[in-house]
């Protein structure tokens, strides 16, 4: 399986942000376990090259409780970059068990600078730009996902 499953949360997030630049994307709740609590977070869904080459770009705004998660089809090494992308933004960077292995804070805007995975990881949750260390996140926290979505993950992984 690809994540540990989340089961149905009461108080999540408000649906009220809709950016033009996303409105085809889908949408999910996830959970940041931290050592000393979760975080429930409202996502838009990077699955397709073209979304994942989209990402955040042209956006002007983030609310904190919103982000972007980009998943990959198999584990391998990724590397991101900021091109076009006008908010600053956390990079949390985590392995097939959604183990958060490598943390990029605050990524330069409109930068083509390359932000790399250091090492094998199945994806990359964006936040905005100091939630991590707001948060509490650290490397070793876990990327929890709905059951369906990693239901899907882990039947198109086999």
């Amino acid at each position: 399986m690809f994540l540990v499953a989340l089961p149905a949360c009461a108080g999540q997030p408000a649906d009220d942000f809709q950016p033009q630049q996303l409105r085809n994307f889908a949408k999910r709740d996830i959970s940041i376990e931290r050592r000393d609590g979760r975080d429930t977070l409202r996502v838009w869904l990077a699955l397709t090259p073209g979304e994942q080459q989209q990402g955040l770009m042209f956006i002007r705004e983030l609310p904190r409780d919103r982000g972007m998660l980009f998943l990959l089809d198999a584990p391998r090494p990724m590397d991101m970059w900021m091109k076009n992308t006008h908010v600053s933004l956390d990079m949390l960077f985590f392995d097939a068990t959604g183990r958060i292995t490598h943390i990029h804070p605050r990524a330069k805007t409109q930068s083509e600078d390359i932000i790399s995975s250091q090492g094998t990881v199945a994806g990359v949750l964006e936040l905005l730009a100091g939630e991590a260390g707001r948060r509490g996140i650290r490397e070793g926290d876990r990327i929890v996902l709905p059951r369906d979505l990693a239901a899907d993950l882990s039947s198109a992984r086999k």
